[in-house]
């Protein structure tokens, strides 16, 4: 009896003292952020890991990375986002969390501005039963459900030949209509050295480039999701000759055909990649062709399928 009472004694003494709470600042957070060219979009992505936080950060442009410098006092979290160097001054950020918003302040320097963060939406959801006969998003005549992003007359986008062309480095291309869940099938003509990307639901890029082979990481690579998702497997280049993209993205859920050959398998996207229009990633959104890196690309047959309702 003894012996029970002891045992029953020890279960109701532990069964009070509370579980380690979760760190406030772990999870996937999105932030619209205002620029000097209007909102940016950031992210954050924050796991508990050895005791402490892991942070990797998405900037307004190029890849998601991983934040060195972390400090963490209770709600307080204190962010080194980039180190000065050639006469840019360092970035910081300082945050608080409060249920589902982190707010704070980025310090540039001597300037700041306030930054508030969002969980961002899980996107759990399944694939239609069926889907809607594929329709054109470019008719092969005009730029008709097509705009330029930003400055007009900036944009190099003319139809030729039947055929979508971006004739030189300069404004992004958006369509007008705006999607969720979709099948998006193009096809692509990318010159050598070329680098642009297909944009889903303006936020997440597809990856179409012909730099020099090996100087960047899988992740960067031709036909994959930019900084997120490697293709898992690689194609031969073919710069100058055209090729086939076929891409199902359902919530976060991303399946890409290349070529007819399998190189993502649904795979999650966990978050916003660099260029993205905006950081509501809940929301429909756009496709964009980004044509401010170098121009010569070239596309038709750009169809689109949605779920039927």
């Amino acid at each position: 009896m003894r012996i029970q009472t002891a045992i029953l004694f020890s279960s109701l003494l532990f069964s009070q003292i509370p579980a380690q709470a979760a760190s406030p600042f772990a999870g996937r957070w999105d932030f619209s952020i205002k620029t000097t060219n209007g909102v940016g979009a950031n992210w954050l992505g924050v796991t508990e890991k050895d005791g402490g936080l892991e942070v990797w950060f998405q900037p307004t442009g190029g890849n998601v990375y991983k934040v060195k410098d972390v400090k963490v006092e209770g709600g307080h979290m204190t962010l080194g986002i980039s180190a000065a160097a050639n006469n840019r001054p360092a970035v910081t950020w300082e945050l608080d969390a409060a249920g589902n918003q982190l707010t704070g302040v980025q310090k540039r320097g001597d300037q700041s501005m306030a930054v508030t963060g969002v969980r961002a939406p899980e996107l759990k959801r399944g694939e239609p039963k069926a889907w809607s006969k594929a329709e054109p998003l470019f008719n092969g005549k005009n730029l008709d459900g097509w705009e330029p992003i930003g400055d007009p007359t900036k944009s190099h986008w003319v139809v030729k030949d039947g055929l979508l062309v971006n004739e030189d480095h300069g404004a992004n291309l958006k369509s007008t209509r705006k999607f969720e869940d979709f099948r998006l099938h193009f096809e692509v003509n990318c010159p050598d050295d070329a680098n642009s990307g297909m944009y889903l639901r303006g936020r997440y890029e597809l990856q179409l480039e012909y730099v020099p082979a090996g100087s960047e990481p899988p992740e960067r690579a031709m036909g994959s999701i930019y900084g997120r998702i490697p293709a898992a497997k690689e194609l031969p280049r073919t710069p100058g000759q055209w090729e086939t993209f076929d891409i199902t993205l359902t919530g976060r859920t991303v399946t890409v055909k290349r070529n007819g050959v399998l190189t993502i398998d649904h795979k999650e996207i966990e978050g916003i990649t660099g260029g993205a229009l905006d950081a509501n990633e809940g929301e429909p959104g756009p496709f964009y062709i980004q044509g401010d890196h170098t121009g010569g690309l070239k596309f038709r047959n750009i169809t689109v399928s949605v779920p039927k309702k």
